[in-house]
């Protein structure tokens, strides 16, 4: 990642050089995701714009020696006042601790200051999972909006893929035949028992395959009409190239206008109501976490208040008293 022209104004030669060695660590060693890395940069940019007006000169390595709380309350206020919300400024915090981090292992700074800080309290944002009824109906073949048989073969089994493994739909139009066990689509006989899955930061999970998920994908290949060799996309679009996200989420509105569902229904709600039916079902919170590829639990976590909402929804239904 080169630097931005904003930061060769903004920022000595020094501090540059360490931004520079610090995105090198990021992308190689932690193997964070490119629109991390993006927003990472960003946030940094910003802030040493903003410390270039605070000090009346570029920024410098040493400024970040020893950040004081009172710089930071400063820039977020600042951040806030342009309009940047809680999660953009809690992103942005994360992302300039984690430079003072990486200087304070290399004896160039302290975190102290940083640490002194409070993030900007978050809104509580739970998943919207689809009922179970709602995610079979959008798996069915015979659902499907589609003109050409083919087509919502392959759609049912994307979103049978979405719910039976919890996959992201980048996950999912990611797989290629070679994935699914096959060398080529001239006899398509679906048979796997787990999916490597490559999720964000590139961390890698195994993810158990039900039979169903293998029928549905097994149905579609049969009725595609394109020869795929092992390192091709799986998943095709009407003229035969790789199929995009876009098109899918299209699908999916549509799905959700004549089944009459809510407008939360999307691809990735159908990971959500993965976890959430798992959990619900007696799923480990430690297993789900494993599945989703979620790097901490307090994400998997926020699927215990989902769960906890279905319970009382079904208490106030249910109980004569309610």
């Amino acid at each position: 990642m080169s630097c931005d022209p904003e930061i060769l104004v903004h920022s000595a030669a020094d501090l540059r050089a360490a931004q520079q060695a610090w995105f090198t660590h990021l992308r190689t060693e932690r193997r964070l995701a490119d629109n991390t890395l993006e927003a990472y940069e960003r946030d940094l940019r910003q802030f040493c714009v903003f410390l270039t007006h605070y000090e009346g000169r570029p920024a410098r390595l040493v400024d970040f020696a020893d950040l004081k709380p009172m710089q930071m309350r400063a820039f977020l206020a600042q951040r806030r006042e342009q309009g940047g919300g809680a999660r953009t400024l809690a992103r942005g915090l994360a992302g300039i601790r984690s430079f003072v981090r990486y200087l304070e292992k290399q004896g160039k700074a302290s975190t102290a200051g940083l640490n002194a800080m409070r993030a900007p309290k978050q809104p509580v944002n739970l998943p919207r999972p689809v009922t179970a009824q709602e995610a079979l109906q959008l798996s069915d073949v015979d659902e499907q909006l589609q003109e050409k048989p083919w087509l919502a073969a392959r759609d049912a089994a994307l979103m049978t893929l979405l719910y039976g493994c919890g996959l992201r739909i980048s996950e999912a139009l990611g797989l290629t035949l070679g994935d699914l066990g096959l060398a080529n689509s001239a006899a398509p006989n679906v048979e796997i028992e787990t999916l490597r899955i490559t999720g964000k930061g590139g961390k890698t999970r195994l993810v158990p395959v039900l039979p169903i998920v293998c029928e549905a994908l097994e149905r579609y290949l049969k009725l595609c009409p394109f020869v795929l060799d092992a390192e091709d996309a799986a998943f095709r679009g009407a003229r035969g190239g790789p199929v995009q996200a876009s098109v899918m989420q299209k699908a999916m509105r549509l799905m959700r206008q004549a089944l009459d569902l809510p407008k939360s229904a999307t691809p990735h709600a159908l990971r959500h109501s993965f976890a959430t039916h798992l959990l619900a079902n007696g799923g480990d919170l430690r297993t789900i976490q494993e599945l989703l590829g979620h790097a901490s639990l307090s994400t998997t976590q926020k699927y215990t208040a989902v769960d906890t909402q279905h319970l009382f929804a079904n208490w106030a239904a249910a109980h004569p008293r309610a």
